[in-house]
């Protein structure tokens, strides 16, 4: 029966390792960070970071400083950060490259829809320069 237990456990190892050479490697983008930016011109840049955390804390962890305008969405697969600036409200996106489109898209449509009257756009960069998703406002 020794004999057996051994021969069983090298088939074992001989398997596990057949299996680590032939598995398909996971592609090197599904688990690099990404980070995107976007500037929303608006004159209300403070109203529109406060009212996107409220909305957004309904599902993910969210802050919103009144003091320093600035606020986070914590997705848990990624975090935005919300910057007032001069001109606009700054968005930066830092996830995944597989779930960066996803959450710049959830980002953008709820500021567009907050900001329909202001005909907010939310268009994404990026940081190798590349463009991302734009959010606008459908045409009626």
């Amino acid at each position: 029966m020794t004999g057996y237990r051994a021969r069983v456990t090298s088939l074992q190892q001989s398997a596990r390792q057949l299996w680590h050479r032939l598995r398909p490697a996971a592609p090197a983008a599904a688990h690099e960070r990404v980070v995107s930016t976007a500037l929303v011109v608006t004159e209300r840049p403070a109203r529109y970071g406060k009212q996107l955390a409220s909305h957004m804390s309904k599902r993910i962890t969210t802050t919103w400083d009144e003091a320093a305008r600035t606020g986070v969405l914590d997705f848990g697969r990624g975090r935005a950060d919300l910057t007032c600036v001069e001109g606009g409200l700054r968005l930066v996106l830092d996830c995944a490259a597989a779930d960066v489109a996803g959450l710049e898209d959830a980002v953008g449509r709820h500021l567009v829809r907050f900001g329909v009257r202001d005909e907010l756009v939310v268009s994404w960069v990026r940081e190798d320069g590349t463009p991302g998703t734009v959010q606008r406002k459908l045409e009626d």
